[in-house]
Order: C-alpha cells, then structure tokens, then sequence
C-alpha cells in the first residue's frame, strides 16, 4: 500500500552562471515530503521513473544514498509514461511475495532548467558518478515507438502522431471541423479548471475554451489541430515520490493509518507498436481490455469509481481512453484528470503519472471510503498500465498481463511501400515557428482496405488540409512514401 506520496515544483529563476538544480535533488525534495526520515532510512529498494534532463549512471543508487537508506538495492525504468503505474504495480507485487519491504519509486526532470541554460550556451550539471557504482536493474523494456512506414515520412514524434488520431475521432464522430475543435477546447479548459485549484499544477492561470484554441503569439499553431496548448508541456522543473510497503510494516513504522491507500488492481497491456498497423487510429483495444480487467479484478464497475485521471498527452489520448472505458467527457461531478493533465499540472516526461498518483492518493485520504482510477500510457497510445486505488484495504492486490487478451483483437495490414490512389482516412499538418503549414501526413486506405502512410511536402496543397475537409479525398501514393491530393 502508499504510505507516502509527495510532489515538488522548482521555480527559480535560473541564472546560468551558477550551478541549477538537478533532477535528483526534486527527487530528494519529493521523498522527504512524502515520509519522515525515519522511514526514508528504512528503505530497502529504490526504483526511480527513466530521466531525460540529467543522464546519471545509477540515480537510484545516488538517492538512496541522499535519503540515507542503509541497505537497499536499485532499479531503474525503461522510457514511457506508463512506467510509474507499472512499478507501482510490480512494488505491490514484490510487497506481497516478500520479494521487498519499503520501497521508493521517484522520478524527475528539469527540463526547463536544462534549456533555458542551453539558451545562453551553458549546460545543465548534475552529479557524477565513477564506473565503480554499478549499473541499475532496468525494468520493463523499451520497445520500437514506430515502424518502418512511420519511419519512413518522419512521422517520428508525438506531436504529430496524436493529432492525427484527433482527425481519426473526428471524422468518426462525423462532427464538422468547426465543432469538433470546439469540443476539444471545451475539453481542455475543463482540464485547465482542475489545474486552478491544484496546488502541485504547473500553470494554474484560468482559460477559456476559446484561449486554448485560438493560435496567436504565446499559443503558436504545433500540427492541425494541436495549438502549442494542447500539447504535453514539458518545460517543467518537477519530482514526485511513492512509498509503499506492506500493512505491517506501515504499523512498526508508526505509519498513522488515516494516509494509506490501497492500489486495489492493476492490468497492463500494450496496442500494436507499428501505428499504421492498428485497426482503428480512434481506438484502443489495449486500453478497452486492460482497463476493464484492472476493474473487474478489483469488483468494480466504471460508474463505481468516484476520481479518474486518464493520461492527457493530448487532448485524443484523453477521448481514446475516455471512449474505450466508457467514460462521459463532460460529467462535472467526476472530471477527466485529478491533477489537471500534461498541458496544465505538468508534463515531465516519463514520470507524470508519478504525479497523478501522489494527487490522487492525497484526494483519495481526504475522502475515505472513494476509489480511483490511474491510467498510464507510453509511446503513440502504445503502451498502457491501468491502477484502482482506494482507502479500503482489498483481499489482495491483483494484476494480470492483458496482453493475452489484446493479442486477440484484430489489426490492418500496413504495407510499408505501396502505389496507387487511395483516400485520406486522417492527417495532421506540422506547422513551422513562423506560423506556416510546412507538410502535411496522411494516413490513407488502399483499395483493399489496407493503410498506408504518406507524406505532402507541396507547400499550397499542405496549405490547403487546414482550410479544407479533406477525409475521404482521393489521394496518389509513390513507393516513396510521397503524396499529391487529387
């Protein structure tokens, strides 16, 4: 169970001619807010969230050592969003076997330091360690975030590849452009409220719907749909901390009862790595399933659950998951996020569910008896570790690989080189800091029903996907991946 849970914001100022703040020292901030020092000392596996900011040889090793733990091994995870729910999973897993007694899990970037330092030709420092400290136990694998097709174009980040699910949802919505991005920025603002009152939230500035969707000089346009608002917003200095252990333990470290929470369930499973490969771009087999076995392991229906915090990377990551669990959008009395999501609370990197956690173990105490639901998700919607949280201790906790079961499902055929005319299923066009349309990607169905992925680099025609509807448009594919709407 979570006995401890903590978060930090570092909003200094940086000046480039001193030595900035590092990773680890949000981590060291975090812990020893989640738990007193007595506890901290008691630690004996530390496994910290993947770090891009700071690149260390062991940082579990080095936290370890600054909480002054005494006897304790060190893991570290593999990249993803969806790592911090998987080692919560794996720690309760672990508790339960015998396998550890208290455990850390921590994370934390300082991305905004390292680039603002980057800005005046400095570089971001962090602690050295000799080749005498050894090298962590990786957790979890990294897995390819995109295949050959994918490659190919360059449709190599995520902030193009989730507005081009956006254009998936739409059109199967068959909501007009004008109302959809209405929609979307109605989502988003709702999400921005949440923010407001979270203490822990990065920017907590209110916005309208129109504010977040309208591009301008502080909002530039990032790929159609996706103002700079809608995206992640990893320009964040922030850590996080969970400590859990077992009932017993929590009592022989006097513990007071009234701040543990109790992961109840879990379920992890993960969609095709490939996305021309999924069956649907406005749907997740991988979320539907793990997270209706993470519930049904815990005796839980979706509309027993009273706080949920979806992953929102994006605003479709967010309709995905909402779509497959069978969750409202607008229901005001059970938002979408607990924290705020990426944009608002804060996007740092692989650790924000460490994050969402921490806020929702802190909502969950102050209102005992509800249960919550964390979803995590890695890659282009790839990845995925469902949690059910509540203040009830369950019979067990309980977890179970989905994969099995996703494995099941169907997926398309996505030929890597193909030539013919098509017809746009969904794109997405990146624009460039000044303000203009430089390419547009789309995702196109061959006459067979197969996908494939092209790319438009003609300036007027890139142009044109912004102001036109274009689904359904007849368009030429070339081997090389090229493409001219007709």
């Amino acid at each position: 169970m979570l006995i401890g849970y903590g978060q930090v914001n570092h909003r200094d100022d940086v000046d480039p001619a001193t030595s900035s703040v590092e990773p680890v020292d949000l981590m060291v901030a975090a812990a020893r807010q989640a738990t007193e020092a007595r506890v901290l000392e008691s630690l004996d596996s530390v496994r910290v969230v993947h770090v891009l900011s700071a690149h260390y040889r062991n940082p579990g090793q080095l936290l370890g050592e600054r909480l002054n733990a005494r006897d304790f091994t060190s893991s570290y995870s593999s990249i993803g969003g969806n790592t911090p729910q998987s080692l919560v999973s794996q720690a309760c897993l672990d508790i339960q076997q015998g396998r550890a007694g208290v455990v850390l899990i921590s994370g934390a970037e300082t991305w905004r330091t390292r680039i603002a330092l980057k800005s005046t030709g400095n570089r971001l420092t962090w602690t050295l360690q000799d080749e005498t400290v050894p090298m962590p136990q990786v957790a979890g694998a990294d897995v390819p975030m995109a295949g050959d097709a994918e490659i190919r174009i360059k449709l190599d980040r995520p902030a193009y590849v989730y507005p081009l699910f956006e254009q998936a949802l739409r059109i199967a919505s068959g909501a007009s452009v004008d109302d959809h991005r209405r929609r979307v920025g109605e989502l988003w603002s709702r999400f921005n409220a949440v923010a407001v009152n979270n203490p822990n939230a990065w920017i907590r500035t209110p916005m309208s719907a129109d504010e977040i969707c309208r591009p301008g000089p502080q909002n530039r346009m990032i790929s159609w749909p996706y103002t700079k608002l809608m995206n992640s917003n990893n320009m964040v200095d922030q850590g996080a901390a969970l400590i859990l252990t077992s009932v017993e333990q929590a009592s022989r470290l006097r513990v007071p009862a009234e701040r543990w929470v109790y992961p109840q369930a879990g379920a992890d499973a993960h969609d095709t790595f490939a996305i021309a490969e999924r069956a649907q771009l406005h749907q997740s087999p991988a979320i539907r399933i793990a997270g209706g076995r993470a519930l049904e392991l815990a005796g839980l229906g979706i509309d027993e659950v009273d706080h949920v915090d979806l992953y929102s990377c994006f605003p479709s990551a967010v309709q995905v998951a909402a779509n497959e669990l069978g969750l409202p959008l607008d229901d005001a009395d059970r938002p979408l996020t607990v924290t705020g999501g990426l944009t608002f609370a804060g996007g740092p990197w692989s650790n924000y569910v460490t994050h969402s956690i921490a806020t929702m173990a802190e909502l969950l105490v102050a209102n005992p008896g509800r249960r919550g639901l964390i979803t995590a998700n890695g890659g282009y919607l790839t990845k995925h570790s469902i949690g059910v949280y509540g203040t009830e201790p369950p019979s067990s906790f309980r977890w179970e690989d989905a994969q099995p079961l996703v494995d099941r499902e169907p997926t398309r055929d996505g030929p890597v080189q193909w030539e013919g005319i098509g017809t746009v299923e969904a794109w997405t066009t990146p624009f460039s800091r000044e303000g203009q349309p430089e390419k547009a990607f789309v995702a196109v169905r061959t006459s067979g029903g197969a996908r494939t992925l092209g790319v438009i680099t003609d300036p007027a025609s890139a142009e044109a996907t912004v102001f036109e509807d274009i689904a359904g448009a007849k368009v030429a594919i070339s081997t090389d991946g090229s493409a001219t709407l007709r």
